[in-house]
């Protein structure tokens, strides 16, 4: 089963569109939660995707109660800088979901109150706010599917 990478309102498309050509060379599934601070015809989002649109499966759902009804019973992890663990001290499994934030605010003080112990975080040096949205997806999935063996990777 795929991962899945799911961004809560992304403000940025040309972090969006590194995440999908990120996606598409992973065989992850994308899903996008609306509002986006974008529109999916930018030139922005396009071209930080470059040809790889037609290779990535999107999911787009028009709020966050509308993905947590599509998924009500989805393996969740939640990546924030309030969170006490780190993104390597989980076991991700096949079908895991990979929540992000808004670049901008991160997720919000209620998604995170609801996810517990599943709210992970990168370390870095203090006094920093956070690394780049396309950065952190990137670092998160790849350990998920180091643990996983690299599933259908070369």
């Amino acid at each position: 089963m795929p991962l899945h990478v799911v961004l809560v309102e992304p403000e940025i498309p040309q972090n969006t569109g590194n995440i999908a050509r990120t996606c598409a060379a992973t065989g992850s599934i994308l899903h996008l939660v609306h509002p986006l601070g974008f529109s999916l015809n930018e030139k922005y989002l396009r071209r930080a995707g470059l040809d790889y649109w037609d290779k990535v499966n999107i999911e787009e759902h028009s709020s966050w109660l509308a993905f947590c009804q599509a998924y009500p019973n989805a393996n969740c992890y939640y990546f924030s800088t309030k969170g006490r663990r780190l993104y390597t001290e989980v076991k991700y499994s096949d079908g895991d979901f990979l929540i992000f934030g808004p670049e901008t605010r991160g997720l919000s003080a209620e998604i995170l109150s609801q996810a517990g112990e599943r709210v992970l975080r990168i370390p870095m040096r203090p006094g920093l706010r956070s690394l780049n949205l396309a950065s952190s997806v990137a670092l998160v999935l790849y350990e998920a599917l180091r643990q996983l063996g690299f599933p259908g990777l070369t």
